[in-house]
């Protein structure tokens, strides 16, 4: 069922925390090995990505992405970054399932395209 998808975003202390934008920084970090390679990945400027992990880091007891600073620089998901990443895909995974339903009866109510 493609027309019709479910997208999960987590609020905290009355503003967002983490929604599939974030989420996605956050494995393109993985992935790079670096704040600026992940933004190149996903068409947005170093600043935004910037904002956005302190941001995220700020949120969080213990920093999600930790930077390594200096000329090769870098930046990794620190373990709180990878618990992160996988408790909100749990949340995804188990609200899809949940939705799945009246997703598929949402999606028969549809325009054709």
């Amino acid at each position: 069922m493609e027309d019709a998808r479910l997208t999960v975003r987590i609020d905290a202390h009355d503003a967002p925390l983490l929604g599939h934008g974030k989420i996605r920084l956050l494995e393109a970090i993985g992935a790079s090995g670096s704040i600026s390679g992940a933004a190149r990945t996903m068409g947005m400027s170093y600043r935004r990505a910037w904002l956005l992990v302190e941001a995220m880091n700020a949120a969080f007891a213990e920093p999600v992405v930790a930077t390594r600073p200096g000329g090769g620089g870098g930046a990794e998901l620190s373990p709180a970054g990878i618990e992160v990443l996988r408790l909100y895909r749990e949340i995804e995974e188990r609200a899809a399932q949940a939705a799945l339903p009246a997703l598929r009866e949402l999606a028969t109510r549809l325009a054709p395209r």
